[in-house]
């Protein structure tokens, strides 16, 4: 069963990073030529003043946007052409790690039947209030950042050989760092499919659904979102919100919880080739999820709101 888990897993992880590589590897390479051209430097000059807000510089803008409207890895590669402080990647991989994909992964949280303004505002509030905060309070970072293998090249291309050339460099570096993260992380994840390992977690969630202020019926839900995400999880995620009678409430609970804090192993590892320390993202994230879903919790459970609602049927 071991074997056959591993060489699934190895196909999965080979399909999983063609699928992702197909739209890093285009992206890197675009926005790596567009910075000889005026397009960048002109979109930079029109954004700076709101990106400056939140502690960034204005090329900022790109990765956020690719990010939102498709999804991280898109992103990846859009920062991996493009020189930023360690302080200014860190406050991008926290932003994205609250708010990317928002097509459709909102429209995964909507199919459970939770509201799309909900969804929209936790997102974009939580990323936009991080990127504020982490600018207000940290003072350091200032020095430039270092993507893993790829080298920080201060010189720039002279000639259209050379701006290919580079731009190919660095696309073909952000896949192989991909690669090595994607085809492990699919590995363990077929193994903890067919072991049926995720039965076994929402087990016990349980406890921890019940002091999030959710019913023990939610544990699915959450298992499903913490560890394959809200895209890769929709149809676990909806299935068990339609077979264990979660109520509105619940699953609205559930889902600002897992908007802060979803596939907490894949979401936080693909950040190291940025070269920034992962294990502050991941509690930032985690932070954030139990103290945003209590404090809603509370309020709920105080106004009555949606009290009424009945289960899914």
């Amino acid at each position: 069963m071991l074997l056959h888990s591993l060489k699934k897993g190895l196909l999965v992880g080979l399909k999983t990073t063609w699928t992702l590589g197909i739209i890093i590897f285009p992206v890197t390479m675009i926005v790596a030529i567009l910075q000889y051209t005026p397009v960048l430097p002109w979109l930079i000059k029109l954004v700076s003043p709101l990106m400056k807000l939140l502690g960034l510089s204005g090329d900022a803008a790109i990765p956020l946007v690719l990010g939102n409207f498709l999804n991280l890895y898109a992103a990846i590669g859009a920062i991996l052409t493009l020189d930023f402080s360690v302080k200014e990647v860190f406050i991008l991989a926290v932003m994205l790690s609250f708010s990317h994909n928002l097509f459709i992964e909102s429209g995964v949280a909507m199919k459970a039947g939770v509201k799309l303004w909900i969804v929209l505002t936790t997102r974009l509030g939580l990323a936009t209030l991080s990127a504020f905060v982490i600018n207000l309070v940290w003072h350091g970072g200032s020095q430039a950042a270092q993507y893993g293998l790829i080298e920080n090249k201060t010189t720039h291309a002279t000639t259209l050989a050379g701006i290919f050339l580079q731009a190919l460099e660095k696309a073909g570096l952000g896949i192989l760092q991909l690669a090595m993260i994607v085809i492990p992380l699919m590995v363990v994840v077929q193994i903890l499919k067919d072991i049926e390992w995720l039965k076994k977690f929402s087990k016990t969630m349980a406890p921890v659904t019940r002091s999030l202020g959710m019913q023990e019926n939610t544990s699915t839900t959450m298992a499903a979102g913490l560890f394959f995400g809200l895209a890769y999880g929709a149809g676990v995620m909806i299935q068990a919100v339609k077979e264990d009678g979660v109520s509105k409430k619940d699953v609205t609970l559930a889902f600002i919880f897992l908007v802060a804090c979803h596939a907490v192993v894949e979401d936080t590892l693909i950040f190291v080739p940025l070269g920034i320390p992962v294990w502050p993202l991941f509690l930032i994230r985690l932070g954030v999820a139990i103290t945003l879903t209590l404090i809603v919790g509370n309020i709920w459970k105080r106004t009555g709101f949606l009290r009424k609602e009945a289960t899914y049927e």
